[in-house]
């Protein structure tokens, strides 16, 4: 049987999180005959992969040839924002059973993109599920070290400037490497409806009424829903003044919440006042995402310990965790 021509002009294109479309330029008379394509994908690994995450296996699809291009979504475990390199090779199943195969075409690379709003939609109904009941709060905290502040007062004219938020968290999320937004805390000890004395961030505080941040003028987006191999889990948020540069990069890419109503962080208007709650059972991280200057709150000195154990800076999110992985790439 005459040979195989090896595909060439591989193409990628339509990428999402968990699938891509393929194409390829083969002879003519090729095309009549192929029967089969074998398509081979490999992640390309480096030095920061997650060494907990299991490997993708198998590597290799075969696939019954169908009109190009075609689209490879399932057939293997695609990580979100993660770079591969894939080859294609052709096929004839004959009488015997065996193949008549082509030469592999050139190796291409692509990169997987982020989580779309669909995936974060079902990331939040996995977090709606265990963020138990709401609790009242009046101010957002943010620790940091003597030093940080110091600098804010020194070289940044008393305010704090948003910096490009890490790659904590669940490896699809839009924000991680691309939101530019400063850190806040809300969540409060149940015996005392106060922050926490201890902090991973640093022995210095700084408060704000909860008002300055968030009130009917703020967009509120759910961001991410993660765990890192502990019982308790962490909800990103992101607070974002209406028609910023924030709120539209979020209205895009995030899932919008209803401020007076959902599960994480509520803003409400009783007698005349505003009202704030928070989720008991989860961990709230919070991303505003404007300058904040000093002079709209007090900063302090906490009297607990610093738990370094529970920084989440750059964190790896648990792909193993049932709780709050969804089934396309963690």
């Amino acid at each position: 049987m005459e040979l195989l021509s090896t595909p060439k002009n591989i193409e990628i294109n339509n990428i999402t999180c968990d699938s891509f479309r393929i194409s390829w330029a083969m002879e003519k008379g090729d095309l009549e005959r192929v029967t089969h394509y074998f398509i081979d994908l490999n992640k390309k690994e480096n030095k920061n992969s997650n060494k907990f995450k299991h490997r993708d296996v198998p590597t290799k699809l075969v696939a019954k040839a169908v009109p190009l291009p075609m689209t490879v979504r399932g057939h293997w475990f695609l990580s979100p924002r993660t770079e591969y390199s894939v080859a294609v090779q052709t096929a004839v199943k004959q009488s015997d059973g065996e193949y008549l195969v082509s030469g592999w075409s050139e190796t291409v690379e692509f990169c997987t993109g982020d989580y779309a709003k669909e995936h974060l939609a079902q990331l939040q109904e996995k977090a709606e599920l265990i963020a138990g009941r709401m609790l009242r709060f009046s101010v957002f905290y943010r620790n940091q070290h003597k030093e940080y502040f110091q600098h804010v007062r020194m070289h940044c004219g008393n305010v704090m400037k948003p910096s490009l938020k890490d790659n904590s968290g669940s490896h699809g999320s839009p924000t991680s490497g691309m939101l530019h937004g400063i850190f806040f805390s809300c969540n409060t000890e149940f015996n005392t409806g106060q922050p926490p004395q201890d902090s991973p961030y640093g022995r210095y505080r700084f408060q704000i009424p909860a008002q300055r941040l968030f009130n009917p003028n703020t967009n509120l987006y759910f961001a991410d829903f993660y765990c890192m191999y502990t019982a308790y889990h962490y909800v990103v948020l992101v607070l974002a003044p209406k028609g910023s540069s924030g709120d539209l990069f979020c209205r895009e890419r995030l899932p919008q919440l209803d401020i007076s109503s959902n599960k994480f962080l509520t803003c409400c208007v009783e007698e005349g006042e505003l009202v704030y709650r928070h989720a008991q059972d989860s961990i709230l991280e919070l991303i505003y995402t404007e300058p904040v200057d000093l002079s709209l709150g007090v900063l302090g000195e906490i009297s607990g310990h610093q738990l370094m154990s529970l920084s989440t800076a750059n964190a790896k999110k648990d792909p193993s965790c049932k709780t709050c992985n969804i089934s396309v790439g963690r």
